[in-house]
């Protein structure tokens, strides 16, 4: 007899893992450590309040770093059509 399957839980990781120390934002997708360690235990609105706001987190972080460049930089840029 076959297990039920769980359902998929929505995430904006798109596995770069990585702190900006400034913002405590990941430049990754945005969150915040808290939520981040947090995001299994949210529920489906909490989660979509999260995400709602990540446009914005991430477009911010990625002007800033844009001007400094970086790895975060070269991500971008291999990600570009």
């Amino acid at each position: 007899m076959n297990a039920p399957s769980l359902p998929a839980i929505e995430t904006p990781c798109i596995r770069v893992c990585v702190v900006d120390p400034e913002t405590g934002f990941c430049i990754g997708c945005g969150r915040t450590r808290m939520e981040i360690g947090s995001w299994l235990s949210f529920d489906v609105k909490q989660r979509q309040d999260i995400m709602a706001g990540l446009p914005e987190r991430v477009a911010t972080l990625t002007l800033r770093k844009r001007r400094r460049g970086g790895r975060r930089g070269r991500l971008e840029a291999a990600l570009r059509p």
